[in-house]
C-alpha cells in the first residue's frame, strides 16, 4: 500500500478512470441547481440525476469527476476522528454503459493493483445486498468479486440500511449496492464482528451503486430500462488510510489549515482531547464555509436555506476559536490557508478570495455584536432571578433569539453562582428542531430533482426570466440560483439594489410576451467556445465540460444549461411575479408561478 497526498489521490483517480474510456468532468457547483430537495450538492450523483433519468450526457457515457460536497446533518459530530462537513467525493459513472461486472472489477484494480493503490487483498472485506420482498439478493455481485479472488469469508451480505441506495425523496432511481473496506488492524468486537458493526475494525473506503430499479408513487419497484452504476470514495478517508493515520484531520489535507490555528492560539494541536476537538471544528467550518463563499454562485451568511448554514458554521467556528484563544476577526487568515491548499484544484478560490475574506470579517463582526447583546439580556436575566437556576426555555431564548451559545451561557452563570437547567434547554431544543423538521419535511417531500412535466416549464421559464432581467434592469444580473417545485420557481441573482415595481411589470410582460411568441425550445450540443461566440449566457467557468447543451428560444434567450425544458414557449401559459426581496449581500430572488 502507498502513502499518497490528497491532491497526488485526486489526480490518480482521474487518470485511472480516464484510461477506462471516462470523460473527466469538472466539480459541479455546491449549490444545487433547479433542486428543491436539498440546501447543497451533497453526493456526486446531485447535479447527474437528468442523466441517470435518461437524458444525454455530452460528454457520454462513462464519466468521472472530483465532487465538493456539504454535508451538515450531522454538524454537532464534527470535531471526532473522521466527520467532516466539506468533503470530496472521487466518482465513476455509468449512464446505461457497463454494470456490475466492470464497476467491481474497476474498483478492485484501483485498489489492489500496484499501479495504482496497492493495497493488500487481504486487508479488504466487501458487502453486497442481502434481499427482501423489493429485490432478490446480490449473489451476482458477490460472484464477481469471488472472480476478483476475494475469499468468502471476506463477503458479507446485510440488509436495506447498509446495501441500499436510494431513493432520495419518496420515489426515484435506488437499488443494491457493494461496499468496501479496509480491516484497520483493530481487535474484532465480538464472533459476529462484521463491516455492519460500528466498533472501527473495519472502515469503508469505496461505494459501488447499481441503479437498476424505479421507486414508483405505490411503493413498488420496477426495473429500469437504463442501469446506471454510481461510486462514491471519499478522498479524505481514502488519504487518512493510505497515510497511515487515525483521523482525517492529520492527513496532509489539514496540515497547514491546522498550523495557521496553531499560530493563532499559541495552543499544539493534540495536547488534549478539548483542544484537538476545538482545533478540528475550526479546522473543518471554515474550509467549509471558504468552499461555499468561494462557489460561483455567490452565497452569502444570512438567516435563510444555504445562508444560514454558512451563518452557523462561521460562528461555530469563531465561537471554537474564542476558546481557543484566537484574536477577533482572525478566522481570514485560516481561510487563506485552505484558499493555499485548494486552489489549484478549485481555481474558483483563488478567485473569489478576496470576497470570501470579506465576507467572513462582515460575519465575525455581526457575531461579535451578537455575543455583546446576549451578554447584555443575560445581565437583564440575571437581574430578573428570583433563585439560583435558569430555567431551560429562558436559556434557549437566548441560544435561539440572540444567538448566544449556551457554552457562554454555562460559563456566565458559573461565574455568578448559577446553575441552567440544562434538560429543560435540550427539551425546549428539541421541540424547536421538531417543528424545523416538520418544516424541512414538507419542503422536501418531493424528492430529488422532481423532473415533471410542469417543473421542466418552469425551468423554461427562468430562461426567459434571466433574459428580460439583463433587458430591463440593463446592469450585470448573473443567476446566483435557482429553486424550482412543480409549484413555482424561485431565482436569485445578483443585483444591488431592491426591483422597483414598474421594473418587475415590465420584466413580467417581456417574459409573458416570449412565451406568446411561441418559438420551439431548440437545444444544440457545442464547446465551450464555441457557446461563447454564439453570445449565449452562463457562466464560462470549470463547472462545464468540454461539450455543453445550449438551449435557445426564438431571438430571446440562448444559454448554457443541462435541462429538462418544455418543447415549446407556448407550453408555459401564463407567467407572473409573486414576490421580489433580498437574498443576501447583492443578491436579489424573485418567485414567480406559471398560470
Amino acid at each position: 500500500m502507498i502513502s499518497i497526498t490528497s491532491d497526488e489521490l485526486r489526480e490518480m483517480y482521474l487518470a485511472f478512470f480516464k484510461s477506462k474510456g471516462h470523460a473527466i468532468i469538472p466539480s459541479a457547483s455546491l449549490i444545487p441547481e433547479n433542486d428543491p430537495t436539498v440546501l447543497f450538492t451533497t453526493a456526486g450523483m446531485h447535479p447527474l440525476v437528468p442523466y441517470l433519468l435518461g437524458a444525454k450526457h455530452p460528454e457520454g457515457k462513462r464519466l468521472a469527476d472530483v465532487q465538493k460536497c456539504v454535508r451538515t446533518g450531522d454538524i454537532d459530530e464534527t470535531g471526532d476522528a473522521s466527520h467532516c462537513t466539506f468533503f470530496e467525493m472521487l466518482g465513476n459513472w455509468s449512464l446505461g454503459d457497463y454494470f456490475k461486472k466492470e464497476a467491481i472489477a474497476f474498483s478492485f484494480e484501483f485498489l489492489t493493483s500496484e499501479k495504482w493503490l496497492g493495497i493488500d487483498k487481504d486487508r479488504l472485506y466487501f458487502t453486497c445486498f442481502a434481499g427482501d420482498e423489493d429485490a432478490p439478493k446480490d449473489t451476482e455481485s458477490a460472484g464477481y468479486w469471488k472472480d476478483c479472488g476475494i475469499d468468502d469469508s471476506h463477503i458479507f451480505f446485510l440488509g436495506k440500511r447498509h446495501n441500499w441506495w436510494g431513493p432520495a425523496g419518496i420515489t426515484g432511481p435506488c437499488g443494491p449496492d457493494t461496499e468496501m473496506f479496509i480491516d484497520t488492524g483493530k481487535p474484532a468486537c465480538g464472533p459476529d464482528c462484521s463491516p455492519a458493526c460500528s466498533c472501527g475494525k473495519y472502515l469503508e473506503i469505496w461505494n459501488d451503486v447499481f441503479m437498476q430499479y424505479n421507486k414508483n408513487a405505490e411503493g413498488k419497484f420496477e426495473p429500469l430500462s437504463q442501469k446506471n452504476v454510481d461510486t462514491g470514495m471519499g478522498l479524505d478517508r481514502t488519504v487518512a488510510i493510505l497515510q497511515g493515520k487515525s483521523s482525517v484531520y492529520d492527513t496532509d489535507a489539514y496540515e497547514g489549515i491546522i498550523k495557521v490555528i496553531s499560530d493563532l492560539s499559541g495552543k499544539t494541536y493534540g495536547e488534549d482531547e478539548e483542544t484537538t476537538r476545538a482545533f478540528r471544528i475550526v479546522a473543518d467550518h471554515i474550509r467549509c464555509s471558504t468552499f461555499i463563499l468561494g462557489d460561483q454562485k455567490g452565497v452569502t451568511p444570512s438567516n435563510v436555506d444555504q445562508g444560514y448554514v454558512l451563518r452557523r458554521l462561521i460562528r461555530r467556528a469563531v465561537r471554537y476559536g474564542l476558546k481557543l484563544g484566537i484574536p477577533e476577526l482572525h478566522m481570514q487568515h485560516i481561510s487563506k490557508a485552505v484558499v493555499a491548499k485548494y486552489k489549484n484544484a478549485y481555481p474558483e478560490l483563488g478567485k473569489n478570495q478576496a470576497r470570501i475574506l470579506n465576507e467572513l470579517n462582515l460575519e465575525e463582526e455581526r457575531f461579535q455584536r451578537t455575543l455583546k447583546q446576549g451578554l447584555r439580556e443575560f445581565d437583564k436575566l440575571n437581574a430578573r432571578l428570583s433563585g439560583k437556576l435558569i430555567d431551560g426555555v429562558s436559556a434557549f431564548h437566548l441560544y435561539d433569539t440572540f444567538g448566544f451559545p449556551i457554552e457562554f451561557t454555562l460559563e456566565l452563570a458559573k461565574e455568578n453562582g448559577l446553575n441552567v437547567d440544562i434538560p429543560g434547554f435540550e427539551e425546549a431544543f428539541r421541540r424547536h428542531q421538531e417543528i424545523s423538521s416538520a418544516g424541512a419535511a414538507q419542503r422536501f417531500k418531493g424528492g430529488l430533482a422532481d423532473t415533471s412535466e410542469q417543473t421542466a416549464k418552469l425551468h423554461s421559464a427562468t430562461h426567459l426570466l434571466l433574459a428580460s432581467l439583463k433587458k430591463v434592469l440593463k446592469a450585470e444580473v448573473e443567476q446566483r440560483g435557482s429553486n424550482i417545485t412543480a409549484e413555482r420557481l424561485r431565482f436569485d441573482f445578483s443585483f444591488p439594489r431592491k426591483v422597483e415595481k414598474e421594473e418587475l411589470e415590465e420584466v413580467e410582460r417581456l417574459v409573458n410576451e416570449a412565451i406568446a411568441a411561441g418559438n420551439d425550445i431548440v437545444c444544440e450540443e457545442m464547446s465551450l467556445e464555441e457557446a461563447r461566440n454564439a453570445g449565449a449566457t452562463g457562466i464560462f467557468e470549470s463547472k462545464y465540460g468540454n461539450t455543453v447543451k445550449v438551449y435557445t428560444m426564438g431571438a430571446f434567450s440562448k444559454e448554457i444549461c443541462g435541462g429538462p425544458h418544455a418543447q415549446n414557449t407556448a407550453e408555459l401559459g401564463h407567467f407572473r411575479i409573486q414576490k421580489e426581496e433580498s437574498s443576501s449581500a447583492g443578491v436579489r430572488r424573485i418567485k414567480a408561478v406559471l398560470e
